[in-house]
């Protein structure tokens, strides 16, 4: 939100930081929480108490878990990942694990044959624009192009002709077609300066390097995108330059229940059995398929047991640069208030999905149901391992081997010597302001928060600003903002400001002076009825012609709930908008210091920017048993006939009717040791010679710790295997125009054609 004169104020309440799902079993995904934007620059509008301050109770230390001395853990070779980048390929590592050197082609193919899509990966599989991604990245383009009557995230979408596929919107492709690395450029002009000045210098810079790399490479006009990526919290930076495609069509997508097979309940899990698998088609600027030069063909003889794969794609975000302190923050205060959070919001969908099932379908509220759900399950194991001393004793022995290097270089020492325990200290400030990191998530979240609460916030700073007397084109900007706001069924609506309530009760307390203003004796599902029976802020329209009637004031139900937080929530800004300014600069300076030391042997944290990560095909111990490297269709039907009844594993009548036409033998998923997170949902996995063995889509109950550390013992992805993909095109879908496609590289506009070229 803009400030607005000097009368003005500036505050936002989004997420802290943004729900990414932490692996692939949904949308990134953006993994942990970020900061806060900067504090309101004016007094609160009313006066309150001081919050009380809720303290973090310390983890005591436990010298002996399982029977293991925790001083004496250390380290794994790869705790800080696989996720390699293009600009520093580990190629004497390729060879030493697998006997192969990829030459400078293999990785331009391995990145030209790459794309990134709206919070996914995916690939180019044939030459005329074919795009392979997850059902799941897809089933928001699903619901899109539904008409009327048709439900095609149940039924599926086969376009069995070329003039079927469906033109979707608000689709981009980006392929990755150069690197230009800056760093010396970057390093030198911040050097120069102060550490106070260096965030806003670094910002101001990167943003003139990017206006710059545009127009070398044809400017706006060209489809050209360029994004600034900085590597190793900043210790390396380079401008990535997209080739962006946005004309596309949706192929085929098959039914959620083969898409998300199992549910919840298998999501994050194997053995799976799930086909999440998608295709789309990228299209040229006359209409035609794009004629896609560099792809990656499928390899219908598929893997073995033990054979190496390579997974090209977009992960989203780690930690595994973060303090020990940072993590711990995380697992005693942020991490677990957005579950809490999750958990509660999950609860409002639910319900309103099961009252009202059509009007949920029109507002795509199942999609934002399994979203949150997947967000809670990545969120709940990241927690979990957190509170494994052993993860934490692996993280404690990386710091201090960090630390040493550091200390044992004066330059070095001079510089980076005191960050950690800098780093360390901001978490002790950051942890009196724990009940603001429950209470003011979210706030303006149109999936988890309520549109009157949020329009309230918007509306505020209007009346604010308007009683300031600022000018009407400062005030603007923020009415468009109002209008923005999409408008939520009544019902909805309320039970998300019984939500926010809640949120206001759980964090601060039923007696606190937050609690009180905000409730004013009466229950919770009191108020929030009073204030959606009264507020003008309902929806938009009524909203902003409230405000330039005069009609509406700040003794607007809505408006008085702003009034009654806003203190505390300021008074939560203020803290955190200091620190985290500083934490990023920390983190900045820690990530050169580690770039540094140990060059680029360690891996940087993923940014949703292109990585190759590398791995075996294979099985692993799990609850007492060991887990298959491949599952197979046998199993399918035998999870659907042995959970007889249940919904997550029913399998779509098409699928039954198709029994006795598949080879039940077909690999239908496997797992590898591959590094991934989310983000890399929809992932192309690759053999050596650079052909498709199948598209990942989730990873193990064991790999959510993969946030912070990578486990590769532990650590599993999982992948739809591409037999699968075919014996379901050809024997379920009939999809002959496809698999045609697939096999061959040949495109024919109908599925008649196709018949006749596959007898």
């Amino acid at each position: 939100m803009k400030s607005i004169g000097s009368a003005g104020f500036r505050f936002s309440a989004s997420l802290t930081g943004a729900l990414l799902a932490a692996a692939c079993g949904g949308a990134p995904a953006p993994a942990r929480p970020a900061s806060p934007v900067p504090a309101p620059a004016v007094a609160p509008p009313v006066a309150e108490a001081p919050v009380p301050v809720v303290p973090v109770a310390p983890v005591e230390p436990r010298p002996f878990v399982y029977g293991v001395d925790l001083d004496t853990v250390q380290a794994g070779r790869f705790d800080q990942g696989k996720m390699w980048t293009f600009e520093f390929p580990p190629l004497d590592y390729l060879e030493e694990t697998y006997g192969f050197r990829p030459d400078a082609a293999w990785f331009e193919k391995a990145r030209l044959g790459a794309l990134r899509i709206p919070s996914c990966s995916a690939s180019f599989v044939s030459p005329n624009g074919l795009v392979m991604t997850n059902h799941h990245c897809a089933r928001e383009f699903v619901s899109q192009v539904s008409g009327e009557g048709e439900a095609l995230l149940d039924g599926g979408l086969v376009a069995k002709d070329l003039a079927d596929e469906r033109a979707v919107e608000d689709f981009e492709a980006d392929q990755l077609v150069a690197i230009v690395d800056v760093t010396a450029e970057v390093n030198a002009a911040l050097d120069a300066l102060s550490a106070a000045e260096r965030p806003d210098a670094r910002e101001s810079l990167l943003e003139e390097i990017e206006a710059r790399v545009l127009l070398e490479h044809g400017g706006e006009e060209s489809a050209h995108v360029v994004e600034m990526i900085s590597l190793y919290n900043g210790g390396r930076t380079s401008a990535y330059v997209f080739r962006r495609y946005t004309h596309a069509k949706l192929v085929m997508a098959p039914e959620l229940q083969i898409g998300f097979f199992g549910g919840d309940p298998d999501n994050f899990t194997y053995p799976r059995y799930n086909l999440d698998f998608s295709f789309f088609r990228i299209y040229d600027d006359d209409g035609q398929p794009l004629k896609s030069d560099h792809y990656f063909p499928f390899d219908a003889d598929g893997l073995r047991d033990g054979d190496p794969i390579f997974i090209v794609g977009n992960p989203g975000s780690t930690s595994r640069l973060q303090t020990v302190a940072e993590l711990e923050f995380r697992r005693d205060v942020s991490d677990r208030a957005i579950i809490d959070l999750l958990r509660s919001r999950m609860a409002v969908l639910d319900g309103y999905i099961e009252a009202n099932p059509v009007e949920a379908e029109e507002r795509d509220l199942r999609n934002s149901y399994f979203s949150l759900a997947n967000s809670l399950k990545a969120y709940g194991g990241q927690v979990g391992g957190l509170e494994d001393p052993i993860i934490i004793a692996r993280r404690q022995d990386t710091e201090r081997d960090f630390q040493a290097a550091i200390d044992g270089d004066a330059a070095l020492a001079e510089r980076y010597g005191s960050l950690i325990q800098e780093m360390a200290d901001l978490q002790d400030q950051k942890a009196t302001q724990a009940p603001g990191f429950g209470a003011f998530l979210a706030m303006t979240s149109s999936d988890l928060e309520s549109a009157t609460l949020h329009r309230a916030l918007i509306a505020y700073q209007i009346l604010s600003a308007q009683q300031g007397g600022a000018p009407a084109e400062a005030i603007d900007p923020l009415m468009e903002e109002l209008l923005g706001v999409p408008d939520q069924a009544p019902d909805l609506d309320r039970a998300f400001i019984e939500a926010r309530f809640n949120d206001f009760v759980s964090f601060f307390g039923m007696t606190s002076p937050l609690a009180s203003a905000v409730l004013r004796g009466q229950s919770v599902e009191a108020r929030a009825a009073a204030v959606v029976s009264s507020s003008q802020l309902q929806d938009s329209a009524t909203a902003v012609a409230a405000i330039e009637s005069g009609a509406l004031t700040m003794g607007d139900a809505a408006l008085e709930i702003v009034r009654a937080y806003l203190p505390s929530f300021i008074g939560f800004q203020q803290v955190v908008a200091g620190v985290f300014p500083q934490e990023e600069a920390i983190a900045a300076e820690l990530g050169r210091a580690r770039f540094e030391i140990y060059g680029t042997d360690v891996p940087p944290d993923a940014t949703f920017s292109l990585r190759i990560a590398d791995g075996v095909v294979g099985g692993y111990e799990y609850n007492g048993t060991r887990a298959p490297a491949f599952t197979t269709m046998y199993g399918l039907y035998d999870r659907h006939f042995s959970h007889a009844g249940d919904a997550d594993w029913a399998l779509p009548a098409r699928w039954v009717s198709a029994t006795g036409a598949l080879d039940l033998s077909t690999p239908m998923n496997f797992a590898s040791t591959a590094d991934i997170i989310g983000g890399n949902s929809g992932s192309p996995v690759l053999d050596a010679d650079l052909e498709v063995v199948g598209v990942v889509f989730d990873g193990n109950i064991e790999s959510l710790p993969g946030d912070y550390i990578y486990l590769p013992e532990l650590n599993r992805s999982v992948t739809v295997d591409v037999r699968a993909i075919l014996e379901a095109l050809d024997k379920v879908y009939d999809l002959d125009r496809l698999v045609l496609e697939l096999t061959t590289g040949r495109l024919v506009p109908t599925e008649a054609e196709a018949d006749r070229a596959r007898r």
